[in-house]
């Protein structure tokens, strides 16, 4: 498993390719506030170490670039892990590609990955309560909310509002039988 595709993205483990792309799109503080583990200012270095960390899945991590499929540009990332709490996925695209479909399609294949691969009975994704295109990505896929909590995020500085959002394998199939 090197790479996942649907109709419109590749998504491949990250590569020093990346790296610049990556420092520029998560350089934009518009991106990195909606995600809990990125620091702002966000630079090349911190790309680097990315991609020497997570270039290879294994240890319950795994991690993607999303790539458009007609033309190779870098779009974002996403990725799945395992946690106490079960499997949690997030995703982020660069601004430019916001509003287009792009974070729905990514989201869909990751957690088809994780289902029909994986063979994990659900999972869970949380977006910041001033990012709600986040969450209409998430509740587009089946997810519900379960729960809402103060969580860190590292551009911020600070805990912020996160509403976690689960989706089980069931609702997952039911939703594209449908």
């Amino acid at each position: 498993m090197s790479h996942l595709e649907s109709e419109r993205l590749i998504l491949r483990p990250p590569r020093p390719v990346d790296i610049q792309a990556m420092a520029v799109w998560l350089g934009d503080f518009s991106v990195s506030r909606n995600l809990a583990k990125v620091p702002h200012p966000y630079n090349e270095d911190d790309a680097e170490d990315f991609v020497a960390r997570f270039g290879r899945h294994g240890g319950g991590q795994y991690h993607f670039t999303v790539l458009r499929k007609a033309d190779g540009v870098f779009l974002g990332g996403i990725g799945l892990h395992r946690e106490e709490s079960g499997h949690e996925f997030g995703y982020w695209l660069g601004r430019p590609f916001w509003g287009q479909g792009y974070a729905s399609e990514a989201a869909r294949a990751i957690t088809r990955f994780a289902f029909e691969r994986l063979d994990v009975p659900s999972v869970w994704a949380g977006w910041f309560h001033d990012n709600p295109a986040s969450g209409h990505v998430l509740a587009k896929l089946g997810a519900r909310h379960n729960g809402s909590r103060m969580r860190d995020c590292a551009a911020r500085g600070v805990k912020v509002l996160c509403h976690e959002m689960l989706l089980t394998r069931e609702t997952f199939v039911s939703k594209k039988a449908a």
